[in-house]
């Protein structure tokens, strides 16, 4: 994957202090609750001998968890580059810097040399990018065996929410934008990819979405 084009202004969001509160966190308290069902779902589907693909994976949290948990590889394709240091450091950490490749890219943009995975992981990703179905759909194809996607819920306090921090990135000069895709959308292009729902939980927040290859 040679291109890293920044559509999204996210470089100036997920940046170096970004990175190093994240890392820091996973340190202090583990995985929060989110990524903690996605583990949960993937072991108990049986995730032991496969492998991982998970797109914008930040500092590698599920990854490495999911590998102490029995999976043999994983790869992350990461649009900035803010992430790559610290994500190495907590790999190493964990003994398991020697399963993970990693990569500077824009997955929508670039996916044609991204291998397939038995796991592919979308969280809280979504939400930061402006088209939507070109980055679910090859992701969804990549898919061998699960798709996990989590995203805002598409509820009415949460668009307001999403609309003030737009107009605060507005009024500091950002160019960063947050979204909230429709759920339905979103579903239809997993489904043509022949990807089925398995659980399906919407919160006061977010959704997880997981599907299972049929």
């Amino acid at each position: 994957m040679a291109s890293c084009c920044d559509r999204n202004g996210l470089s100036r969001v997920f940046n170096e202090k970004r990175s190093a509160a994240d890392a820091r966190n996973y340190r202090r308290k583990g995985l929060d609750v989110d990524s903690r069902r996605i583990v949960d779902f993937l072991v108990a589907r049986g995730i032991g001998g496969g492998t991982l693909l998970e797109i914008g994976g930040g500092v590698g949290a599920i990854q490495i968890e999911l590998l102490r948990a029995g999976a043999v590889r994983a790869e992350n394709v990461e649009i900035v580059p803010a992430y790559e240091a610290v994500a190495r450091d907590l790999a190493s950490e964990n003994g398991v810097a020697d399963r993970i490749t990693r990569r500077v890219g824009d997955f929508a943009v670039d996916h044609a040399d991204v291998p397939g995975a038995d796991a592919v992981i979308l969280h809280r990703v979504v939400c930061c990018y402006p088209d939507m179905a070109g980055l679910v759909h090859p992701a969804a194809d990549r898919a061998g065996r699960w798709l996990v996607l989590t995203f805002p819920a598409a509820r009415w306090w949460i668009r307001a929410g999403l609309r003030v921090m737009n107009g605060i990135q507005v009024l500091i000069h950002s160019s960063y934008c947050a979204y909230v895709h429709d759920p339905a959308a979103i579903d239809a292009i997993v489904r043509s990819s022949g990807v089925r729902p398995t659980v399906s939980r919407r919160g006061f927040i977010g959704e997880l979405l997981a599907l299972e290859r049929v």
